[in-house]
Protein backbone atom coordinates (compact mmCIF):
# COMPACT_ATOMS: atom_id res chain seq x y z
CA UNK A 1 0.00 0.00 0.00
CA UNK A 2 1.21 3.52 -0.78
CA UNK A 3 -0.06 6.81 0.68
CA UNK A 4 0.69 8.90 -2.38
CA UNK A 5 1.12 8.55 -6.11
CA UNK A 6 2.65 10.66 -8.87
CA UNK A 7 1.06 10.20 -12.31
CA UNK A 8 1.78 12.00 -15.56
CA UNK A 9 0.14 11.89 -18.97
CA UNK A 10 1.80 13.42 -22.01
CA UNK A 11 1.50 13.82 -25.77
CA UNK A 12 0.84 16.43 -28.42
CA UNK A 13 -1.52 19.30 -27.67
CA UNK A 14 -4.95 18.57 -29.11
CA UNK A 15 -4.75 14.81 -28.36
CA UNK A 16 -6.97 14.99 -25.29
CA UNK A 17 -4.14 15.10 -22.77
CA UNK A 18 -5.89 17.65 -20.58
CA UNK A 19 -9.18 15.72 -20.55
CA UNK A 20 -7.32 12.52 -19.62
CA UNK A 21 -5.85 14.24 -16.58
CA UNK A 22 -9.19 15.85 -15.72
CA UNK A 23 -11.14 12.59 -15.75
CA UNK A 24 -8.48 10.76 -13.74
CA UNK A 25 -8.10 13.48 -11.11
CA UNK A 26 -11.80 14.35 -10.67
CA UNK A 27 -12.63 10.70 -9.97
CA UNK A 28 -9.88 10.39 -7.36
CA UNK A 29 -10.83 13.72 -5.80
CA UNK A 30 -14.35 12.40 -5.29
CA UNK A 31 -12.99 9.36 -3.50
CA UNK A 32 -11.56 11.79 -0.95
CA UNK A 33 -7.90 11.94 -2.04
CA UNK A 34 -5.95 15.18 -2.00
CA UNK A 35 -4.57 16.19 -5.38
CA UNK A 36 -2.16 18.69 -6.85
CA UNK A 37 -1.76 19.02 -10.60
CA UNK A 38 0.48 21.08 -12.88
CA UNK A 39 0.20 21.33 -16.67
CA UNK A 40 3.18 21.88 -18.95
CA UNK A 41 1.94 23.20 -22.28
CA UNK A 42 3.18 25.02 -25.36
CA UNK A 43 2.19 28.55 -26.38
CA UNK A 44 0.17 27.40 -29.37
CA UNK A 45 -3.34 26.06 -29.88
CA UNK A 46 -2.43 22.65 -31.31
CA UNK A 47 0.78 20.64 -31.48
CA UNK A 48 3.86 20.78 -29.31
CA UNK A 49 4.50 18.61 -26.28
CA UNK A 50 2.16 18.92 -23.33
CA UNK A 51 1.87 16.97 -20.10
CA UNK A 52 -0.16 16.98 -16.94
CA UNK A 53 1.53 15.79 -13.73
CA UNK A 54 -0.84 14.93 -10.92
CA UNK A 55 0.02 14.03 -7.37
CA UNK A 56 -2.51 11.96 -5.39
CA UNK A 57 -2.21 11.65 -1.62
CA UNK A 58 -4.10 10.72 1.52
CA UNK A 59 -2.86 13.99 3.09
CA UNK A 60 -2.72 17.61 1.92
CA UNK A 61 -0.14 18.31 -0.81
CA UNK A 62 0.71 21.69 -2.35
CA UNK A 63 3.48 20.79 -4.77
CA UNK A 64 4.21 18.40 -7.59
CA UNK A 65 6.48 15.53 -6.55
CA UNK A 66 10.14 15.04 -7.32
CA UNK A 67 9.71 11.67 -9.00
CA UNK A 68 7.11 9.74 -10.95
CA UNK A 69 5.30 6.44 -10.44
CA UNK A 70 3.34 6.17 -13.68
CA UNK A 71 3.94 7.82 -17.05
CA UNK A 72 1.19 7.54 -19.68
CA UNK A 73 2.64 8.35 -23.11
CA UNK A 74 0.78 9.08 -26.33
CA UNK A 75 4.03 9.58 -28.26
CA UNK A 76 7.76 8.82 -28.03
CA UNK A 77 8.58 12.42 -27.21
CA UNK A 78 6.69 12.06 -23.93
CA UNK A 79 8.91 9.13 -22.97
CA UNK A 80 12.12 10.85 -24.07
CA UNK A 81 11.33 14.08 -22.19
CA UNK A 82 9.92 12.61 -18.98
CA UNK A 83 11.27 9.12 -18.32
CA UNK A 84 14.08 10.32 -16.05
CA UNK A 85 11.50 11.32 -13.46
CA UNK A 86 10.45 7.67 -13.06
CA UNK A 87 11.90 5.76 -10.12
CA UNK A 88 13.23 2.21 -10.54
CA UNK A 89 9.83 0.58 -9.91
CA UNK A 90 7.99 3.10 -12.07
CA UNK A 91 5.74 2.17 -14.97
CA UNK A 92 5.45 3.55 -18.50
CA UNK A 93 2.17 2.87 -20.30
CA UNK A 94 2.56 3.84 -23.95
CA UNK A 95 0.36 3.68 -27.04
CA UNK A 96 1.50 0.70 -29.13
CA UNK A 97 0.66 2.73 -32.24
CA UNK A 98 4.02 4.53 -32.26
CA UNK A 99 6.10 1.42 -31.41
CA UNK A 100 7.45 2.84 -28.12
CA UNK A 101 11.16 2.49 -27.33
CA UNK A 102 12.39 2.12 -23.78
CA UNK A 103 15.43 4.30 -22.97
CA UNK A 104 18.47 2.27 -21.98
CA UNK A 105 19.24 4.21 -18.79
CA UNK A 106 16.05 3.43 -16.85
CA UNK A 107 14.90 0.54 -14.69
CA UNK A 108 11.26 1.54 -15.07
CA UNK A 109 9.08 -0.96 -16.95
CA UNK A 110 7.51 -0.13 -20.30
CA UNK A 111 4.14 -1.57 -21.34
CA UNK A 112 2.81 -1.06 -24.86
CA UNK A 113 -1.00 -0.83 -24.88
CA UNK A 114 -2.89 -0.26 -28.16
CA UNK A 115 -4.81 2.83 -26.99
CA UNK A 116 -5.65 3.97 -30.51
CA UNK A 117 -6.42 0.52 -31.89
CA UNK A 118 -8.79 -0.41 -29.05
CA UNK A 119 -10.53 2.97 -29.23
CA UNK A 120 -10.95 2.71 -33.01
CA UNK A 121 -12.48 -0.75 -32.72
CA UNK A 122 -14.99 0.68 -30.25
CA UNK A 123 -16.01 3.44 -32.63
CA UNK A 124 -13.52 6.32 -32.61
CA UNK A 125 -9.83 6.87 -31.94
CA UNK A 126 -10.80 9.90 -29.82
CA UNK A 127 -11.52 7.51 -26.96
CA UNK A 128 -7.87 6.48 -26.69
CA UNK A 129 -7.53 8.67 -23.60
CA UNK A 130 -10.26 6.62 -21.91
CA UNK A 131 -8.36 3.43 -22.76
CA UNK A 132 -5.32 5.00 -21.08
CA UNK A 133 -7.37 5.77 -17.96
CA UNK A 134 -8.47 2.15 -17.84
CA UNK A 135 -4.87 0.93 -18.14
CA UNK A 136 -3.92 3.21 -15.24
CA UNK A 137 -6.73 1.67 -13.16
CA UNK A 138 -5.21 -1.76 -13.73
CA UNK A 139 -1.81 -0.65 -12.44
CA UNK A 140 -3.49 0.82 -9.35
CA UNK A 141 -5.95 -2.08 -8.96
CA UNK A 142 -8.65 0.61 -8.95
CA UNK A 143 -12.30 -0.25 -9.58
CA UNK A 144 -13.31 1.41 -12.86
CA UNK A 145 -16.77 2.08 -11.46
CA UNK A 146 -15.36 5.17 -9.74
CA UNK A 147 -15.28 6.80 -13.21
CA UNK A 148 -18.93 6.19 -14.09
CA UNK A 149 -20.23 9.37 -12.46
CA UNK A 150 -17.49 11.53 -14.02
CA UNK A 151 -17.98 10.07 -17.49
CA UNK A 152 -21.74 10.60 -17.17
CA UNK A 153 -21.22 14.27 -16.29
CA UNK A 154 -18.76 14.92 -19.10
CA UNK A 155 -20.41 12.97 -21.91
CA UNK A 156 -24.04 12.74 -20.76
CA UNK A 157 -25.23 15.59 -22.96
CA UNK A 158 -24.04 13.59 -26.00
CA UNK A 159 -26.33 10.70 -25.14
CA UNK A 160 -26.17 7.48 -23.14
CA UNK A 161 -24.58 5.59 -26.03
CA UNK A 162 -21.53 7.88 -25.89
CA UNK A 163 -21.32 7.41 -22.12
CA UNK A 164 -21.49 3.63 -22.47
CA UNK A 165 -18.85 3.60 -25.22
CA UNK A 166 -16.44 5.61 -23.07
CA UNK A 167 -16.94 3.25 -20.14
CA UNK A 168 -16.33 0.37 -22.55
CA UNK A 169 -13.04 2.00 -23.53
CA UNK A 170 -12.00 2.30 -19.89
CA UNK A 171 -12.86 -1.37 -19.28
CA UNK A 172 -11.01 -2.48 -22.43
CA UNK A 173 -7.89 -0.61 -21.32
CA UNK A 174 -8.20 -2.10 -17.84
CA UNK A 175 -8.58 -5.66 -19.13
CA UNK A 176 -5.68 -5.39 -21.60
CA UNK A 177 -3.34 -3.95 -18.97
CA UNK A 178 -4.35 -6.57 -16.39
CA UNK A 179 -3.37 -9.29 -18.82
CA UNK A 180 -0.05 -7.54 -19.51
CA UNK A 181 0.76 -7.27 -15.81
CA UNK A 182 -0.02 -10.90 -15.09
CA UNK A 183 -0.09 -12.32 -11.58
CA UNK A 184 3.55 -11.69 -10.72
CA UNK A 185 3.41 -7.87 -10.81
CA UNK A 186 2.18 -6.22 -7.63
CA UNK A 187 -0.14 -3.25 -8.30
CA UNK A 188 0.50 0.20 -6.79
CA UNK A 189 -2.44 0.18 -4.40
CA UNK A 190 -3.26 3.50 -2.76
CA UNK A 191 -4.26 3.61 0.89
CA UNK A 192 -7.96 4.25 1.26
CA UNK A 193 -8.95 7.93 1.26
CA UNK A 194 -11.17 9.49 3.90
CA UNK A 195 -14.08 9.94 1.47
CA UNK A 196 -14.58 13.61 2.38
CA UNK A 197 -16.02 15.91 -0.28
CA UNK A 198 -13.65 18.71 -1.23
CA UNK A 199 -13.37 21.24 -4.02
CA UNK A 200 -10.90 20.69 -6.85
CA UNK A 201 -10.05 23.91 -8.61
CA UNK A 202 -7.38 26.12 -10.15
CA UNK A 203 -6.27 29.37 -8.57
CA UNK A 204 -7.92 31.46 -11.29
CA UNK A 205 -11.30 29.95 -10.42
CA UNK A 206 -10.71 30.78 -6.76
CA UNK A 207 -9.80 34.36 -7.67
CA UNK A 208 -12.97 34.73 -9.74
CA UNK A 209 -15.11 33.19 -7.01
CA UNK A 210 -13.46 35.44 -4.42
CA UNK A 211 -14.32 38.46 -6.57
CA UNK A 212 -17.97 37.39 -6.68
CA UNK A 213 -18.07 36.85 -2.91
CA UNK A 214 -16.37 40.22 -2.42
CA UNK A 215 -19.14 42.05 -4.26
CA UNK A 216 -17.55 42.43 -7.70
CA UNK A 217 -20.25 42.97 -10.31
CA UNK A 218 -18.27 44.14 -13.34
CA UNK A 219 -15.12 42.95 -15.04
CA UNK A 220 -13.30 44.56 -17.95
CA UNK A 221 -10.45 42.51 -19.40
CA UNK A 222 -8.58 41.36 -22.47
CA UNK A 223 -7.67 37.64 -22.83
CA UNK A 224 -4.09 36.67 -21.98
CA UNK A 225 -2.38 33.55 -20.65
CA UNK A 226 -2.47 32.67 -17.79
CA UNK A 227 -5.25 35.05 -16.68
CA UNK A 228 -8.02 34.26 -19.17
CA UNK A 229 -9.82 31.70 -16.99
CA UNK A 230 -10.77 34.47 -14.54
CA UNK A 231 -12.68 36.27 -17.25
CA UNK A 232 -14.13 33.04 -18.63
CA UNK A 233 -15.43 32.06 -15.19
CA UNK A 234 -17.02 35.45 -14.58
CA UNK A 235 -18.60 35.53 -18.05
CA UNK A 236 -20.62 32.51 -16.95
CA UNK A 237 -21.41 33.65 -13.40
CA UNK A 238 -21.70 37.45 -13.25
CA UNK A 239 -24.90 37.79 -15.35
CA UNK A 240 -26.74 35.58 -12.82
CA UNK A 241 -25.92 38.19 -10.17
CA UNK A 242 -26.88 41.21 -12.25
CA UNK A 243 -23.30 41.88 -13.29
CA UNK A 244 -21.46 41.78 -16.60
CA UNK A 245 -18.10 41.22 -18.28
CA UNK A 246 -16.78 43.23 -21.19
CA UNK A 247 -13.93 41.92 -23.33
CA UNK A 248 -12.22 45.14 -24.32
CA UNK A 249 -10.13 45.90 -27.38
CA UNK A 250 -6.92 46.06 -25.35
CA UNK A 251 -5.48 46.24 -21.83
CA UNK A 252 -5.54 50.03 -21.68
CA UNK A 253 -9.27 50.07 -22.34
CA UNK A 254 -9.75 47.33 -19.74
CA UNK A 255 -8.04 49.17 -16.89
CA UNK A 256 -9.57 52.57 -17.66
CA UNK A 257 -13.01 50.96 -17.89
CA UNK A 258 -12.36 49.30 -14.51
CA UNK A 259 -11.45 52.70 -13.05
CA UNK A 260 -14.69 54.10 -14.46
CA UNK A 261 -16.70 51.27 -12.96
CA UNK A 262 -15.20 51.79 -9.52
CA UNK A 263 -15.64 55.57 -9.78
CA UNK A 264 -19.34 54.93 -10.42
CA UNK A 265 -19.52 52.87 -7.23
CA UNK A 266 -19.51 49.37 -8.75
CA UNK A 267 -16.87 46.99 -7.48
CA UNK A 268 -14.92 46.24 -10.64
CA UNK A 269 -12.07 43.87 -11.49
CA UNK A 270 -9.52 43.61 -14.27
CA UNK A 271 -6.96 40.83 -14.72
CA UNK A 272 -3.93 40.26 -16.92
CA UNK A 273 -0.34 39.02 -17.05
CA UNK A 274 3.01 40.82 -17.33
CA UNK A 275 2.69 42.34 -20.85
CA UNK A 276 -0.84 43.53 -20.09
CA UNK A 277 0.22 45.06 -16.78
CA UNK A 278 2.89 47.05 -18.60
CA UNK A 279 0.15 48.61 -20.73
CA UNK A 280 -1.94 49.35 -17.63
CA UNK A 281 0.78 51.27 -15.78
CA UNK A 282 -0.20 54.81 -16.78
CA UNK A 283 -3.81 54.16 -15.81
CA UNK A 284 -2.74 52.66 -12.47
CA UNK A 285 -1.17 56.05 -11.80
CA UNK A 286 -4.51 57.67 -12.69
CA UNK A 287 -6.21 55.47 -10.09
CA UNK A 288 -3.58 56.56 -7.56
CA UNK A 289 -3.84 60.33 -8.07
CA UNK A 290 -7.64 60.35 -8.36
CA UNK A 291 -7.85 58.01 -5.37
CA UNK A 292 -10.24 55.74 -7.21
CA UNK A 293 -10.39 52.15 -5.92
CA UNK A 294 -8.99 49.62 -8.38
CA UNK A 295 -8.45 45.85 -8.08
CA UNK A 296 -6.07 44.23 -10.56
CA UNK A 297 -4.92 40.62 -10.83
CA UNK A 298 -1.46 39.93 -12.25
CA UNK A 299 -0.91 36.27 -13.12
CA UNK A 300 2.86 36.22 -13.57
CA UNK A 301 4.47 34.27 -16.40
CA UNK A 302 7.85 34.09 -18.10
CA UNK A 303 9.11 37.36 -19.55
CA UNK A 304 10.36 39.79 -20.77
CA UNK A 305 8.11 40.74 -23.71
CA UNK A 306 6.14 37.68 -24.84
CA UNK A 307 8.84 35.60 -23.19
CA UNK A 308 7.55 32.23 -22.00
CA UNK A 309 3.79 32.86 -21.97
CA UNK A 310 2.84 29.37 -20.78
CA UNK A 311 5.61 28.83 -18.24
CA UNK A 312 6.17 29.58 -14.56
CA UNK A 313 7.98 32.72 -13.38
CA UNK A 314 7.76 35.31 -10.59
CA UNK A 315 9.46 38.30 -12.17
CA UNK A 316 6.79 41.04 -12.02
CA UNK A 317 7.40 41.90 -8.38
CA UNK A 318 9.41 45.10 -8.81
CA UNK A 319 7.20 46.24 -11.68
CA UNK A 320 4.05 45.89 -9.58
CA UNK A 321 5.53 47.98 -6.77
CA UNK A 322 7.54 50.56 -8.70
CA UNK A 323 6.29 50.36 -12.29
CA UNK A 324 4.17 53.49 -12.32
CA UNK A 325 5.77 56.84 -13.08
CA UNK A 326 5.63 59.20 -10.15
CA UNK A 327 4.77 57.97 -6.67
CA UNK A 328 1.44 56.67 -5.47
CA UNK A 329 0.35 54.45 -2.60
CA UNK A 330 -0.64 50.94 -3.64
CA UNK A 331 -1.19 47.56 -2.06
CA UNK A 332 0.34 44.37 -3.48
CA UNK A 333 -0.93 41.04 -2.16
CA UNK A 334 0.46 37.56 -2.92
CA UNK A 335 -1.69 34.57 -1.93
CA UNK A 336 0.19 31.28 -1.72
CA UNK A 337 -2.65 28.73 -1.94
CA UNK A 338 -5.97 28.43 -3.73
CA UNK A 339 -7.79 29.06 -0.43
CA UNK A 340 -5.83 32.25 0.14
CA UNK A 341 -6.50 33.32 -3.44
CA UNK A 342 -10.23 33.18 -2.71
CA UNK A 343 -10.15 35.07 0.60
CA UNK A 344 -7.49 37.59 -0.47
CA UNK A 345 -9.39 38.53 -3.63
CA UNK A 346 -12.56 39.19 -1.65
CA UNK A 347 -10.55 41.28 0.82
CA UNK A 348 -8.83 43.21 -1.99
CA UNK A 349 -12.09 45.01 -2.79
CA UNK A 350 -12.42 46.11 0.84
CA UNK A 351 -8.86 47.41 0.93
CA UNK A 352 -9.26 49.21 -2.40
CA UNK A 353 -12.30 51.09 -1.11
CA UNK A 354 -11.04 51.68 2.43
CA UNK A 355 -7.69 53.08 1.27
CA UNK A 356 -8.90 54.40 -2.11
CA UNK A 357 -5.90 53.15 -4.06
CA UNK A 358 -4.90 50.40 -6.52
CA UNK A 359 -4.73 46.90 -5.04
CA UNK A 360 -2.78 44.33 -7.04
CA UNK A 361 -3.36 40.63 -6.43
CA UNK A 362 -0.14 38.94 -7.47
CA UNK A 363 -0.44 35.34 -8.63
CA UNK A 364 1.82 33.18 -10.79
CA UNK A 365 1.20 30.60 -13.48
CA UNK A 366 1.63 27.65 -11.13
CA UNK A 367 -0.93 29.05 -8.66
CA UNK A 368 -3.28 30.35 -11.36
CA UNK A 369 -3.45 27.20 -13.48
CA UNK A 370 -2.32 24.46 -11.08
CA UNK A 371 -5.34 22.46 -9.97
CA UNK A 372 -5.52 21.36 -6.37
CA UNK A 373 -7.78 20.03 -3.66
CA UNK A 374 -9.40 22.76 -1.59
CA UNK A 375 -11.22 22.44 1.71
CA UNK A 376 -14.77 23.84 1.63
CA UNK A 377 -14.68 27.64 1.50
CA UNK A 378 -16.31 29.58 4.34
CA UNK A 379 -18.35 32.27 2.65
CA UNK A 380 -19.53 33.71 5.96
CA UNK A 381 -15.95 34.83 6.60
CA UNK A 382 -16.22 37.29 3.72
CA UNK A 383 -17.42 40.78 4.67
CA UNK A 384 -18.11 43.91 2.66
CA UNK A 385 -16.51 47.15 3.90
CA UNK A 386 -16.86 50.26 1.76
CA UNK A 387 -14.70 52.68 3.72
CA UNK A 388 -15.62 56.37 3.53
CA UNK A 389 -18.07 55.99 0.64
CA UNK A 390 -21.03 58.26 1.45
CA UNK A 391 -24.16 56.20 2.02
CA UNK A 392 -26.49 58.99 3.24
CA UNK A 393 -27.56 62.38 1.95
CA UNK A 394 -24.75 64.93 1.94
CA UNK A 395 -25.08 68.28 3.75
CA UNK A 396 -25.59 71.47 1.76
CA UNK A 397 -22.40 73.24 0.68
CA UNK A 398 -22.20 76.95 1.39
CA UNK A 399 -22.13 79.39 -1.53
CA UNK A 400 -22.76 76.59 -4.03
CA UNK A 401 -19.20 75.40 -3.65
CA UNK A 402 -17.69 72.06 -4.54
CA UNK A 403 -17.53 68.89 -2.46
CA UNK A 404 -14.09 68.30 -0.89
CA UNK A 405 -13.53 64.92 -2.48
CA UNK A 406 -9.79 65.15 -1.82
CA UNK A 407 -10.00 66.71 1.61
CA UNK A 408 -6.79 66.56 3.62
CA UNK A 409 -7.61 64.34 6.60
CA UNK A 410 -5.67 63.03 9.56
CA UNK A 411 -5.77 59.40 8.39
CA UNK A 412 -5.16 60.36 4.76
CA UNK A 413 -8.46 58.95 3.52
CA UNK A 414 -10.86 61.50 2.01
CA UNK A 415 -14.66 61.22 1.87
CA UNK A 416 -15.90 59.56 -1.32
CA UNK A 417 -19.10 59.93 -3.31
CA UNK A 418 -20.54 58.35 -6.43
CA UNK A 419 -21.61 60.48 -9.42
CA UNK A 420 -25.02 62.06 -9.14
CA UNK A 421 -25.12 62.42 -5.36
CA UNK A 422 -26.68 65.74 -4.39
CA UNK A 423 -24.07 68.15 -3.00
CA UNK A 424 -21.28 65.83 -4.10
CA UNK A 425 -20.14 67.63 -7.25
CA UNK A 426 -16.36 67.90 -7.65
CA UNK A 427 -13.63 67.87 -10.27
CA UNK A 428 -11.70 64.72 -11.22
CA UNK A 429 -8.45 65.12 -13.11
CA UNK A 430 -5.16 63.34 -13.61
CA UNK A 431 -3.17 66.49 -12.81
CA UNK A 432 -2.39 67.53 -9.27
CA UNK A 433 -5.44 69.13 -7.67
CA UNK A 434 -6.74 70.78 -4.55
CA UNK A 435 -9.31 69.39 -2.11
CA UNK A 436 -12.20 69.92 -4.56
CA UNK A 437 -10.32 68.39 -7.49
CA UNK A 438 -9.51 71.65 -9.26
CA UNK A 439 -6.04 71.63 -10.89
CA UNK A 440 -3.39 73.21 -8.69
CA UNK A 441 0.36 73.63 -9.07
CA UNK A 442 0.82 75.23 -5.67
CA UNK A 443 3.88 73.84 -3.90
CA UNK A 444 2.10 73.81 -0.53
CA UNK A 445 -0.92 72.01 -2.02
CA UNK A 446 1.32 69.48 -3.75
CA UNK A 447 3.02 68.57 -0.49
CA UNK A 448 -0.30 68.38 1.36
CA UNK A 449 -1.90 66.09 -1.24
CA UNK A 450 1.15 63.83 -1.63
CA UNK A 451 1.53 63.46 2.14
CA UNK A 452 -2.18 62.78 2.48
CA UNK A 453 -2.16 60.04 -0.14
CA UNK A 454 0.79 58.23 1.42
CA UNK A 455 -0.55 58.64 4.95
CA UNK A 456 -3.40 56.30 3.97
CA UNK A 457 -1.34 53.12 3.94
CA UNK A 458 1.01 53.89 6.85
CA UNK A 459 -1.18 51.87 9.20
CA UNK A 460 -2.59 49.36 6.72
CA UNK A 461 -4.51 46.58 8.41
CA UNK A 462 -4.05 43.22 6.71
CA UNK A 463 -5.13 40.07 8.49
CA UNK A 464 -2.16 37.78 7.75
CA UNK A 465 0.72 39.64 6.06
CA UNK A 466 2.94 36.56 6.48
CA UNK A 467 2.12 32.87 6.68
CA UNK A 468 4.51 31.63 9.36
CA UNK A 469 5.63 28.17 10.35
CA UNK A 470 8.29 29.14 12.87
CA UNK A 471 8.66 26.49 15.58
CA UNK A 472 12.15 27.66 16.61
CA UNK A 473 13.03 30.76 18.64
CA UNK A 474 16.48 30.61 17.06
CA UNK A 475 16.71 28.92 13.67
CA UNK A 476 19.65 27.66 11.65
CA UNK A 477 17.72 28.63 8.53
CA UNK A 478 14.75 30.79 7.62
CA UNK A 479 13.23 29.95 4.23
CA UNK A 480 11.21 32.75 2.64
CA UNK A 481 8.98 32.60 -0.44
CA UNK A 482 5.85 34.00 -2.02
CA UNK A 483 2.98 32.71 -4.16
CA UNK A 484 3.12 29.07 -5.30
CA UNK A 485 6.55 28.15 -3.87
CA UNK A 486 4.93 27.42 -0.49
CA UNK A 487 4.25 23.72 -1.06
CA UNK A 488 7.76 22.85 -2.25
CA UNK A 489 9.26 24.88 0.61
CA UNK A 490 7.14 23.05 3.18
CA UNK A 491 8.37 19.69 1.95
CA UNK A 492 11.98 20.85 1.81
CA UNK A 493 11.63 22.17 5.36
CA UNK A 494 10.52 18.73 6.59
CA UNK A 495 13.53 17.09 4.94
CA UNK A 496 15.96 19.68 6.33
CA UNK A 497 14.57 19.12 9.83
CA UNK A 498 15.25 15.39 9.40
CA UNK A 499 18.81 16.35 8.46
CA UNK A 500 19.15 17.95 11.89
CA UNK A 501 18.67 21.61 11.00
CA UNK A 502 16.32 23.97 12.82
CA UNK A 503 14.24 25.56 10.08
CA UNK A 504 11.58 28.28 10.09
CA UNK A 505 9.43 29.24 7.12
CA UNK A 506 7.81 32.56 6.15
CA UNK A 507 5.59 32.92 3.07
CA UNK A 508 5.02 36.63 2.43
CA UNK A 509 1.41 37.44 1.54
CA UNK A 510 1.59 41.24 1.73
CA UNK A 511 4.42 42.34 -0.52
CA UNK A 512 3.73 46.09 -0.37
CA UNK A 513 3.68 47.91 1.99
CA UNK A 514 6.28 45.42 3.18
CA UNK A 515 5.56 43.83 6.61
CA UNK A 516 8.87 44.88 8.13
CA UNK A 517 7.75 44.57 11.76
CA UNK A 518 6.64 40.97 11.23
CA UNK A 519 9.72 39.91 9.25
CA UNK A 520 12.39 41.59 11.39
CA UNK A 521 12.28 39.19 14.37
CA UNK A 522 12.24 36.15 12.09
CA UNK A 523 15.27 37.39 10.17
CA UNK A 524 17.11 38.44 13.32
CA UNK A 525 16.70 35.04 14.95
CA UNK A 526 17.95 33.05 11.94
CA UNK A 527 21.59 32.25 11.25
CA UNK A 528 20.96 32.10 7.50
CA UNK A 529 18.07 33.12 5.25
CA UNK A 530 17.20 31.42 1.95
CA UNK A 531 14.83 33.37 -0.31
CA UNK A 532 13.21 31.05 -2.85
CA UNK A 533 11.81 32.61 -6.02
CA UNK A 534 11.24 31.94 -9.73
CA UNK A 535 13.27 34.78 -11.25
CA UNK A 536 16.85 35.56 -12.21
CA UNK A 537 17.60 38.58 -10.00
CA UNK A 538 16.12 37.72 -6.61
CA UNK A 539 13.45 40.42 -6.57
CA UNK A 540 11.85 39.38 -3.26
CA UNK A 541 15.27 39.08 -1.63
CA UNK A 542 16.13 42.60 -2.81
CA UNK A 543 12.87 43.96 -1.41
CA UNK A 544 13.65 42.29 1.91
CA UNK A 545 17.10 43.87 1.94
CA UNK A 546 15.60 47.29 1.20
CA UNK A 547 13.08 47.01 4.02
CA UNK A 548 14.74 44.87 6.69
CA UNK A 549 18.44 44.52 5.93
CA UNK A 550 20.59 41.62 7.19
CA UNK A 551 22.36 41.34 3.84
CA UNK A 552 25.07 39.13 5.36
CA UNK A 553 22.49 36.39 6.04
CA UNK A 554 20.38 36.50 2.88
CA UNK A 555 21.05 33.94 0.14
CA UNK A 556 19.06 33.73 -3.09
CA UNK A 557 17.67 30.38 -4.25
CA UNK A 558 16.58 31.06 -7.82
CA UNK A 559 15.01 29.14 -10.70
CA UNK A 560 14.03 30.76 -13.99
CA UNK A 561 13.90 28.00 -16.61
CA UNK A 562 10.09 28.14 -16.86
CA UNK A 563 9.48 25.24 -14.49
CA UNK A 564 8.25 25.36 -10.89
CA UNK A 565 10.48 24.36 -7.97
CA UNK A 566 10.57 20.73 -6.94
CA UNK A 567 11.02 19.98 -3.21
CA UNK A 568 14.39 18.26 -3.70
CA UNK A 569 15.80 21.32 -5.49
CA UNK A 570 15.08 23.59 -2.52
CA UNK A 571 16.31 20.92 -0.11
CA UNK A 572 19.60 20.55 -1.99
CA UNK A 573 20.20 24.29 -2.42
CA UNK A 574 19.52 24.97 1.26
CA UNK A 575 21.83 22.19 2.41
CA UNK A 576 24.61 23.74 0.32
CA UNK A 577 24.42 26.83 2.53
CA UNK A 578 25.87 24.87 5.46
Amino acid sequence: MINQLSWKVGGQQGEGIESTGEIFSIALNRLGYYLYGYRHFSSRIKGGHTNNKIRVSTTQVRSISDDLDILVAFDQETIDLNYKELHAKGVMIADAKFDPKQPEDTEATLYAVPFTEIATELGTSLMKNMVAVGATCAVLDLDIKVFEEVVQEIFGRKGQQVVDKNMEAIKAGFDFMKEQLGENVQPMVLDKADGQKRLFMIGNDAIALGALAGGCRFMAAYPITPASEIMEYLIKKLPDLGGSVIQTEDEIAAVTMAIGGNYAGVRTLTASAGPGLSLKMEAIGLSGITETPLVIVDTQRGGPSTGLPTKQEQSDLMAMIYGTHGEIPKIVMAPSTVQEAFYDTAEAFNLAEEYQCPVIILSDLQLSLGKQTVEPLEFDKVEIRRGKLAQDELPEIENKGYFKRFEVTEDGVSPRVVPGMKNGIHHVTGVEHDETGKPSESAANRIAQMDKRFRKVENLKFNTPIYKNAPHEEADLLIVGFNSTRGAIEEAMTRLEKDGLKVNHAQIRLIHPFPTDEMLPLMKSAKKIAVVENNATGQLANIMLMNVGHAEKVKKVLKYDGNPFLPHEIHTKCKELF
